[in-house]
């Protein structure tokens, strides 16, 4: 029984130690920093993770208990506010949010949705793998990389003006053109978006590309689009490895409001509507919203989830966002553990409110490591309702 106990003390230390960095990896890819830098970090991190085992059992293995009373000097009691953190981490933190999270329900600004998984390989006959630099990732058995879910929600705002009540909105994001999916995948997904109707707005929330070459397919592809009052993009921070000023000519070449970050008023249906861009941290400054009418109605494309508090600072009323792509790879009963966010996993995919922002998270089309597992790509369309103050004005 003693052995069998110090086993499941090491294991939890482990779990919880792992989790732990994995939440500073989480914080860090959500930070403007080098892709070199990032790459070091991550192997520093697996040394950290891995190694945790080897070196805890071969140094306290057999007196774990003992090692948590701490007693004498200060690395002892480092030692054992370390352990207490990591089983505290493992034993209470996780399996609470785990739950949590398992029956957070959607906002009752949500007041309907639907979702169709499609197998983009089942249509082609054949898997659109592509010769991108992690192609041979895509051929792992249950991956979900080419079953694709198309998202249907209805949202009820509060502040809709009566003119934009009906306002569909298609919701692309993290295309990560690089290669792999090719782009036989992306054609087929673009022209199911389309196969119910052009929506009034597109809307498109970075990571467009990912590699120096493929730039050259957004034409082509994205020009599958259609819309019938106006689109907007805004990039990423894979865009701005690779010349952000090519992604943001071909984007504009497609009659796309490239919004950078900075707000634009324009007239969808005939109603003044401010849209804002934000790509921050990656790209600076953020948008100054100092002269921005504050009657109304606010859609605000950012790329990451992470400025949600910044949009409830500046009364956005809708905010897509994508960056997380939902984890990737979603453990039954956990859920991701990797989500390149500050707040690790709290924003990972779905749909958010606090007042007086309502924002949806949308997992993305692909990324650059082309692995998904209980975790399928995504595209939404949303149609906008008056909800039930919308007569209400803004104060």
């Amino acid at each position: 029984m003693g052995l069998l106990a110090e086993v499941l003390l090491l294991a939890a230390a482990w779990f919880g130690h792992a989790f732990l960095m994995t939440v500073c990896l989480n914080w860090t890819y959500a930070q403007p920093v080098s892709r070199k830098f990032l790459k070091l970090l991550r192997l520093l991190i697996a040394i950290l993770v891995f190694a945790f085992p080897f070196v805890v059992g071969w140094a306290l293995f057999g007196r774990l208990r003992e090692s948590a009373v701490p007693s004498g000097d200060a690395v002892a009691w480092l030692i054992a506010a370390y352990l207490w953190i990591c089983w505290l981490t493992a034993l209470v933190y996780v399996p609470t949010i785990s739950v949590v999270r398992a029956v957070r329900r959607d906002p009752p600004q949500v007041v309907q949705r639907d979702a169709k998984v499609v197998d983009i390989t089942a249509r082609l006959g054949e898997k659109p793998i592509g010769d991108g630099k992690n192609w041979r990732l895509a051929k792992l058995p249950w991956n979900d990389i080419f079953r694709v879910e198309f998202g249907e929600r209805t949202f009820a705002l509060d502040r809709l003006p009566p003119a934009l009540d009906g306002l569909t909105i298609l919701h692309l994001t993290d295309l990560h053109l690089c290669g792999t999916p090719d782009r036989q995948f992306y054609r087929e997904v673009l022209d199911l978006c389309m196969a119910v109707g052009p929506p009034d707005v597109v809307a498109i929330t970075g990571d467009v590309v990912d590699s120096a070459f493929h730039y050259r397919w957004i034409v082509p592809l994205l020009g599958r689009l259609r819309w019938t009052t106006a689109a907007f993009a805004i990039l990423g921070n894979h865009d701005a490895i690779y010349d952000p000023a090519v992604v943001r000519r071909r984007l504009s070449k497609l009659r796309m409001q490239v919004l950078g970050n900075s707000w634009r008023q324009v007239d969808i249906r005939g109603e003044p509507v401010v849209v804002i861009g934000q790509e921050a941290p990656w790209f600076r400054p953020e948008p100054d919203l100092t002269k921005c009418p504050k009657e109304l109605f606010r859609l605000c494309l950012s790329h990451t989830p992470d400025h949600f508090d910044w949009a409830r600072r500046h009364d956005v009323d809708l905010m897509l966002a994508g960056h997380v792509h939902g984890g990737q790879i979603r453990l039954p009963m956990v859920g991701p553990l990797f989500v390149p966010s500050r707040y690790s996993r709290r924003y990972d995919s779905g749909t958010f409110y606090a007042a007086p922002t309502l924002m949806r998270v949308t997992r993305g089309l692909a990324g650059r490591e082309p692995l998904r597992f209980n975790c399928p790509p995504e595209v939404v369309r949303i149609t906008l309702r008056r909800g039930p103050q919308a007569a209400g004005s803004r104060q």
